[in-house]
C-alpha cells in the first residue's frame, strides 16, 4: 500500500502524558501500539474509519498504564505482538531482535533497544525497503530519552548505558524516518515539557541533548542526572502487565451509596476521594477524605498516593461523569471501586454528619505565613518563595512532621496543594490554608523575589 500521514492516527493521553497509535494498514484492518487499557478513544477512532484492530504490539512492560493488548485480542481478536524478553504469561507472539511481522503490505520489524526496560522493542514500520517510521516507546522520545531507574537503583546506570546504545542504534536509521514515542511532555516516564509527541531522526540528531554527549559516560550522567521522583504505582504495573490485565467483559460502573455506607467505609479502613474542584472541597468536605480533583492528571496523583488493595468512595458534583473516574482509575490497576456517594455533600449534610472546611485564599489576602511548596522539585528549582518548606506532595504522607503550624501549602494553582492540605488534615494538621495561585502570586502579594534552586528544607 502507498503508506500517507493520514494512515498513523495518534491517541494522545494529556494526563499521563502518553500518545497510543493506531495505523490504518489500508485493507479495513489496523495495528495498535501501546494501547492503554481505557480503549474508549481508540475503539472510537477505529470506529470512524471502518477498521477492525488486527494486531496490537506493546514496545515494553509498561510501568504507568496497564496495557489494552490482551482486551484487544478479546474484542476484536487482535494478534498481540510482544517482546519474548518479556515473558508475558498469556497469549501473545513473542518477537526477538531482528523478527518481522507482514502487516499485509507493511512490515513490521522488531529492533531491541533496551535501557527504558531490559526487555524493550522499537518497531521499524517498513513498505518495502522505505523506513516509514518507528515506534520507540521508551527509548528516543523527543528531545530525551524516557528514564532507566525504574528496575531499581542498582540496575540505573547498568540501563543508561544500553538507553545510550540503543539511542544509537536508533540514529542509524535514515534521517527521514519518523519517530513515534510512547512517552511525551507530562509523562514521569522522564519526558521534557514541550508540545512535540512525534519527530524524525533527522530531527532528533540535530536537537535532542542527550544525543549531543560526547561519549557514553556524559550521556549516563546527563541522564541520570536528569531523573525526578514518579509514582508509587509504577511499582506495581509491570508485573501486571507481565500477567496480563484482566479481561472487561462490560464498562465497569460506579455504584450510588448512601451517606451511612461511605462513613461506614472510611470507619472501616476505606478511603474517600472527593473529584470536585478544589474551592468546592474548601468549602465543605467528608472529613478524612483526600482531595484530588477530577482533571487530566487525576489517575497519577491517585496511584501516586492511595493503595491499591483498599476500597474507595468518590464525591462528586452534579455534572462530573462517573464514568471517567472508573476509567481512569481501571488504567491504572485501581478496581476496588466501592461507588460513588449519592447526592453528593448534600446528601451527608442531610444525614447530620459533620463536615471539615479548609481556608483557600488569595496571596493578597492571606499574612506572612510559613510557606510549604508541594511541587515537584524541577518546578520548585525554577522559582519558588524565599525561605519555603519543599515537600514533593508525592512523599508527603511520609513528612507531614515537616509541614510547620499555620502554614500555607501552595502549588502552581492550588490543585495539588488543595491535595497536600487534605493529607496535612487527615494526619491532624487543622491549622493550614491553601494558596489559590502560585508561587509569582505570593511573591507579588508581599514584595518578594523568587529564588533559584534547590536548597530546601524538605525532601
Amino acid at each position: 500500500m502507498g503508506f500517507a500521514e493520514e494512515h498513523l492516527i495518534p491517541l494522545v493521553d494529556d494526563g499521563l502524558g502518553n500518545s497510543a497509535y493506531l495505523v490504518d494498514l489500508g485493507d479495513g484492518r489496523a495495528l495498535a501500539v501501546d494501547a492503554a487499557r481505557d480503549l474508549r478513544v481508540l475503539h472510537a477512532a477505529a470506529g470512524r474509519r471502518g477498521l477492525a484492530v488486527a494486531y496490537a504490539a506493546d514496545t515494553h512492560l509498561h510501568a504507568d498504564f496497564l496495557s489494552g493488548a490482551v482486551q484487544l485480542g478479546h474484542d476484536t481478536g487482535a494478534t498481540v505482538l510482544a517482546s519474548a524478553g518479556g515473558r508475558r504469561a498469556f497469549p501473545h507472539t513473542a518477537l526477538a531482535d531482528g523478527d518481522e511481522v507482514d502487516l499485509g503490505g507493511l512490515t513490521l520489524r522488531a529492533l531491541a533497544t533496551p535501557g527504558h526496560t531490559d526487555e524493550h522493542l522499537a518497531y521499524l514500520l517498513l513498505d518495502g525497503d522505505r523506513e516509514l517510521g518507528v515506534f520507540t516507546g521508551g527509548s528516543l522520545i523527543v528531545n530525551s530519552a524516557a528514564r532507566t531507574d525504574l528496575l531499581g537503583t542498582d540496575r540505573t546506570e547498568q540501563l543508561a548505558r544500553a538507553q545510550h546504545r540503543s539511542l544509537k542504534r536508533l540514529t542509524a536509521l535514515d534521517d527521514g524516518t519518523a519517530v513515534w514515542p510512547t512517552h511525551g511532555a507530562g509523562s514521569f516516564c522522564s519526558a521534557p515539557p514541550g508540545a512535540e509527541r512525534t519527530t524524525t531522526i533527522g530531527a532528533q540528531k540535530r536537537a535532542n541533548p542527550l544525543l549531543a554527549a560526547p561519549d557514553e559516560d556524559a550521556f549516563v550522567r546527563q541522564l541520570t542526572g536528569s531523573l525526578g521522583s514518579y509514582p508509587a504505582y509504577f511499582d506495581r504495573l509491570t508485573e501486571r502487565n507481565r500477567r496480563g490485565p484482566a479481561v472487561l467483559t462490560a464498562a465497569p460502573a460506579l455504584p450510588a451509596l448512601a451517606a451511612a455506607q461511605v462513613k461506614d467505609l472510611l470507619a472501616d479502613g476505606g478511603h474517600v476521594v472527593d473529584i470536585r474542584p478544589a474551592a468546592a472541597y474548601a468549602a465543605g468536605h467528608v472529613p478524612g477524605a483526600i482531595s484530588i480533583p477530577l482533571r487530566d492528571q487525576f489517575a497519577t496523583w491517585l496511584g501516586w498516593l492511595l493503595p491499591d488493595d483498599a476500597p474507595l468512595a468518590f464525591v462528586a458534583d452534579d455534572g462530573q461523569d462517573p464514568g471517567e473516574v472508573v476509567w481512569q482509575a481501571y488504567k491504572i490497576g485501581y478496581e476496588r471501586l466501592a461507588g460513588r456517594l449519592a447526592g453528593g455533600m448534600d446528601a451527608w449534610r442531610a444525614a447530620r454528619y459533620a463536615q471539615a472546611t479548609t481556608d483557600f485564599v488569595r496571596a493578597d489576602r492571606i499574612g506572612r505565613r510559613p510557606y510549604v511548596d508541594v511541587r515537584q522539585r524541577a518546578e520548585y528549582a525554577a522559582g519558588h518563595v524565599p525561605g519555603a518548606v519543599h515537600v514533593e506532595l508525592g512523599s508527603l504522607s511520609s513528612h507531614v512532621a515537616d509541614a510547620p503550624t499555620g502554614a500555607v501549602v501552595a502549588c502552581g494553582h492550588g490543585e495539588r496543594a488543595m491535595t497536600a492540605a487534605s493529607i496535612l488534615e487527615r494526619a491532624g494538621h487543622t491549622d493550614v490554608a491553601v494558596l489559590d495561585g502560585g508561587p509569582a502570586d505570593y511573591a507579588a502579594a508581599h514584595g518578594l523575589r523568587l529564588a533559584e534552586g534547590t536548597e530546601d528544607t524538605g525532601s
